[in-house]
Order: C-alpha cells, then sequence, then structure tokens
C-alpha cells in the first residue's frame, strides 16, 4: 500500500523556545562552530522549509539548540488509498453511459 510522508521543520519554533528571534541572533552561533552562511541563507533556514540541508548544518544547528534531529524535524506518515491495477473494471454508473437526445429546433 502506498504511503505519503511528510514533514514540518520546526527551527523557528524551536530557537522561539531558547530565546532567539532574529537571523543575527542565529548567525555568530553558527560562524563559531565554522558553518559559513549568508544572513539570506540562513533566513531561508529560519523562515522556509529546506528541501535539502547538508548533514553539518543539521548537526550544527542540533548542538546550538540542544535538541535531536527529530525535534527539528516532525515526521508524519499515512497510507493512501489504493488504485485501480491496469485492466481493472470501475464500478458502472448505469446514468453516466445513457447519451442525451438532442433536440432539433427550426430556425425561426
Amino acid at each position: 500500500m502506498p504511503r505519503q510522508i511528510s514533514y514540518q521543520w520546526r527551527l523557528r519554533e524551536l530557537m522561539a523556545a531558547r530565546g532567539m528571534f532574529t537571523v543575527a541572533e542565529l548567525m555568530p552561533h553558527l560562524t563559531e562552530r565554522g558553518i559559513t552562511l549568508s544572513s539570506s541563507q540562513v533566513h531561508r533556514l529560519i523562515s522556509g522549509t529546506p528541501e535539502r540541508l547538508s548533514l553539518p548544518v543539521l548537526a550544527t544547528l542540533c548542538d546550538i539548540l540542544d535538541c535531536t534531529p527529530a525535534d527539528l524535524i516532525a515526521t508524519s506518515a499515512q497510507n493512501l488509498p489504493a488504485r485501480r491495477a491496469a485492466g481493472e473494471e470501475a464500478p458502472i454508473n448505469p446514468a453516466a453511459r445513457r447519451p442525451t437526445r438532442v433536440r432539433l429546433t427550426p430556425e425561426g
């Protein structure tokens, strides 16, 4: 059965719990641990949900916030409804198959 996986990036929430609310407050912590990112990159990390993240950055964020990757990335999964197999017939709705009669009217 197919499953849909989703995740929630919780960096902003964890920063707020530790009294950090801006890019400027996070940047020095990253720099002192050897992570060099521009302020716009850090802003995107905080305000958005990254599609890709390097392991050194993830490990550094965990060290700064004293958390685990599971705290930063909340995941969930759910089963999707099964799709019909090729060649398997769908239930037939007779009303949907009946054509409607066309009425012709004289021009006038």
